[in-house]
């Protein structure tokens, strides 16, 4: 059975770039019908930040990427925690002594970095001279008995012959052991693994068939691929995900902010759309091998990828997901897409009376704590608030910021509220409000809701000879005092007809809120 793993570090909160990871491994593993673990390579207790564990666990049930086994969903390949595991890695660095494949080193950090400057200055690749390789075995033992410290370095001269590289993603690879430092260390002093022996034994050990991880690991895969041959076991199949970058290029961090999984969620992006939106990038893109020259429109891919805005939920993801078609560049993730995905993704939601619901009250404490003193933060008053600004919303949360005038009095007072008015005279003005208001008493509570105000409002305005800029602007300054917004017809039935009247009057008897005569049209 497949079985792949995600194998965060816990330093921190899960980024962008760790989600993307775990997505697509959930869907590698999905659509091969096999599972995938969550694991925990805490072996750096330097650098491990209390709560990450609980915070990288939340971020993946938010994005409903639920893992197999890990913590909290105990199995047979546990413990989860690589620091639960150093007995482990000290075994398989003894088989690694004991077969000549690696050596003790009891070098002294001065003595290392003194030797690494000198061979630098020396022009050498090297790292390291391997002068602890030639130690006898009677001195191994007797430093090890007087407790000198030491550290177990790979023996770089000593290789078994494997087959070449390669990566399903990369194809087949180059030999990189030019860039691999001397001899490099496995076990340190402290007796805890470096990642290169930690990972190797704990996929083996854990029945990994598949390896997705970011592409910065491509150099140290020859290493993997020979600590493997060292140890006889055969390695899983490697995958390399080419990294997510800034628009300018820049790698993605923690430390320059922005691209923490919680920013998402508590901006209340939807998860859907943020695993769409991280799927296709870099998914999709087309290959310059695979293009075609000369004139004529540049083709998609042979993979047939989807294209990196193409709306899509998890089990389409699933469905379509084909490492091939992964290009071999970084990506950058463009804002604009995510709001694009977003809007399209709530829409779907919330063409589902279940799924309006879900969203109402998804922000009806968020819209409640803006408006406190406002009767009309109902969820039932969120789900026609949402359905009123249906195409505008990219963002559920926005709801209040597109349409505060829902909830409470519209402020008639702010700039741009003002600048509505500035080519409307003070007698169209009181005109458009007094005629309308007229109209609009005349029709029933009871038939507002379905009442045709699109007809009547336009056949008013005909009717008193003015245009559009001039009526509809001066009843969209009334009733919402924002120049933007839902046609005026829909404004006055999600009002309904005594928020309607009333803001209609206290207007007209509000002298002071009336176009000034600086502003005044000649026409």
């Amino acid at each position: 059975m497949v079985l792949l793993r995600f194998a965060p570090s816990p330093t921190g909160p899960l980024h962008l770039g760790g989600l993307r990871m775990a997505l697509y491994n959930h869907l590698y593993a999905r659509k091969r019908g096999g599972k995938w673990l969550l694991r925990i390579e805490d072996t750096d207790a330097a650098r491990t930040v209390p709560g990450s564990v609980e915070g990288i666990r939340f971020a993946l049930e938010w994005a409903g990427l639920e893992y197999d086994y890990g913590p909290g969903r105990e199995g047979p390949h546990a413990p989860y925690f690589q620091s639960e595991r150093r007995d482990l890695y000290r075994s398989y660095s003894h088989k690694l002594l004991e077969s000549g494949h690696a050596y003790r080193c009891f070098c002294s950090a001065d003595r290392l970095t003194e030797t690494r400057e000198k061979l630098a200055r020396t022009g050498s690749n090297a790292t390291y001279d391997k002068a602890c390789l030639h130690l006898t075995d009677e001195e191994v033992a007797r430093r090890v008995k007087a407790g000198q410290k030491s550290i177990i370095r790979l023996n770089d001269s000593n290789l078994p012959v494997r087959t070449p590289s390669a990566d399903l993603v990369f194809g087949q690879l180059k030999d990189a052991h030019a860039s691999l430092p001397t001899d490099p260390v496995l076990l340190k002093t402290d007796l805890f693994p470096t990642y290169h022996l930690a990972s190797v034994v704990d996929d083996h050990e854990m029945g990994i068939t598949h390896v997705l991880r970011g592409e910065e690991w491509l150099p140290s895969l020859p290493l993997h691929l020979d600590i493997y041959a060292c140890l006889k076991l055969s390695p899983p199949k490697f995958a390399h995900i080419p990294l997510l970058v800034n628009p300018d290029g820049t790698k993605m961090s923690k430390r320059n902010g922005d691209v923490q999984v919680t920013d998402y969620i508590r901006r209340g992006w939807e998860p859907n759309a943020i695993l769409n939106w991280l799927a296709l990038a870099g998914w999709g893109a087309r290959h310059p091998e695979r293009e075609r020259e000369g004139p004529g429109p540049t083709p998609v891919n042979h993979h047939g990828a989807p294209d990196s805005t193409a709306i899509m939920s998890l089990e389409e993801l699933i469905n379509e997901f084909d490492l091939s078609a992964m290009t071999h560049r970084s990506s950058s993730l463009d804002p604009a897409k995510l709001e694009y995905i977003n809007k399209r993704h709530l829409m779907n939601t919330w063409s589902t009376p279940g799924g309006l619901e879900d969203l109402a009250e998804k922000v009806h404490d968020d819209i409640k704590g803006r408006f406190p003193t406002s009767s009309y933060t109902s969820v039932d008053h969120i789900k026609e608030a949402i359905l009123l600004l249906e195409g505008r919303l990219t963002n559920i949360y926005d709801v209040p910021i597109h349409a505060p005038w829902l909830f409470i009095e519209p402020d008639l007072t702010t700039g741009e509220a003002q600048n509505m008015l500035k080519k409307i005279s003070r007698h169209q003005f009181r005109h458009v409000l007094d005629e309308t208001l007229q109209k609009l008493s005349q029709i029933p509570d009871e038939s507002w809701r379905d009442f045709d105000f699109s007809n009547v409002l336009h056949t008013e305005q005909d009717r008193l000879g003015y245009s559009a800029k001039v009526y509809m602007k001066t009843l969209r300054h009334a009733l919402t005092g924002m120049k933007d917004g839902p046609s005026v017809a829909d404004i006055v039935k999600a009002l309904g007809r005594e928020r309607t009247l009333s803001r209609l009057e206290i207007l007209i008897a509000t002298p002071t809120l009336e176009p000034s005569t600086t502003s005044r049209s000649k026409l």
